[in-house]
């Protein structure tokens, strides 16, 4: 059955509210690997409840909907769903605790062609349950490969940033533990996929891979420790591509090109050398 454009367009999503408390902050961190040195104090702060700090990654794990595509009502083939591209625009720095809103809407949904999948803008909003005031701004697509062709909007679709031709001007290699799936998926995505290996087999993988967004983190991190001397306030947004799943225990190379305030980059797993996220760029304050 073709997608119904119209219907998955004015899908109701639902407001979310949740309550964030300094585990989740300090879980969050622990789960991109900060505190693997006990001595560096930088790192303690986002692992540490005293004057404990949010990473500016956390933003993507806030208030989820869920995966509100498996819903067969929706219409989706979910199995052929992919995450493309993620970005965030922090408005104010994420609280280590208090409680939060999230408001999605679908922005858009553009068809690609039969057999070329069909792409799913979505944008969420994080507010201040207390004041209302919006903390960030959240833009994720969704690469639907199996729903093509439907007779929606064929465009337009924004050009991916374009990364500088020169050598990179810094690189952060950062490895990723073994069971670091494990404990990246107490932060609320708990698709099997990132912990059980039958599941992950029957999907094409050798084993249970890292979810994309803790490979996002991981780049942010590498960031926030080479561009902003772990100062959580100087980044102001970042967005990029997911190209390639990484497996934990791998180390990611996060490779940077540091024009002013704008940090273009792109990460590889230095085991494989394959690129899995590109087209990065971070903003900075």
């Amino acid at each position: 059955m073709a997608l119904d454009y119209q219907k998955l367009k004015n899908w109701p999503l639902p407001e979310i509210r949740q309550t964030i408390t300094p585990k989740d902050t300090m879980l969050y961190a622990l789960g991109l690997g900060l505190g693997a040195d006990p001595l560096d104090r930088k790192q303690l702060r986002f692992v540490y409840e005293e004057n404990l700090l949010a990473l500016p990654t956390m933003a993507v794990v806030l208030a989820p909907l869920g995966f509100w595509m498996k819903d067969p009502a929706v219409g989706v083939d979910w199995k052929k769903l992919l995450h493309g591209e993620q970005g965030f625009v922090l408005h104010k720095p994420i609280p280590a605790e208090g409680e939060v809103i999230g408001r999605s809407r679908i922005v858009e949904i553009v068809d690609k062609g039969a057999g070329k999948g069909a792409l799913a803008f979505i944008e969420r909003t994080i507010s201040d349950a207390a004041t209302g005031e919006t903390i960030a701004t959240l833009t994720s697509t969704s690469f639907l490969r199996g729903d093509g062709g439907f007779g929606g909007p064929t465009g337009p679709t924004p050009a991916p940033h374009k990364l500088p031709e020169r050598a990179p001007d810094k690189t952060c290699d950062l490895a990723t533990l073994p069971q670091q799936a494990l404990i990246y998926r107490l932060s609320g995505d708990y698709n099997p996929l990132h912990a059980d290996p039958e599941v992950s087999t029957t999907a094409g993988f050798k084993a249970p891979i890292l979810h994309g967004l803790c490979s996002l983190g991981v780049a942010g991190h590498a960031i926030l420790k080479t561009a902003c001397d772990y100062d959580p306030a100087r980044l102001a947004s970042l967005k990029l591509r997911f190209s390639s799943p990484v497996y934990p225990g791998e180390t990611i190379r996060t490779e940077m090109w540091i024009d002013g305030k704008d940090v273009s980059f792109r990460a590889r797993v230095v085991e494989r050398d394959i690129v899995v996220l590109d087209n990065g760029l971070a903003t900075l304050r």
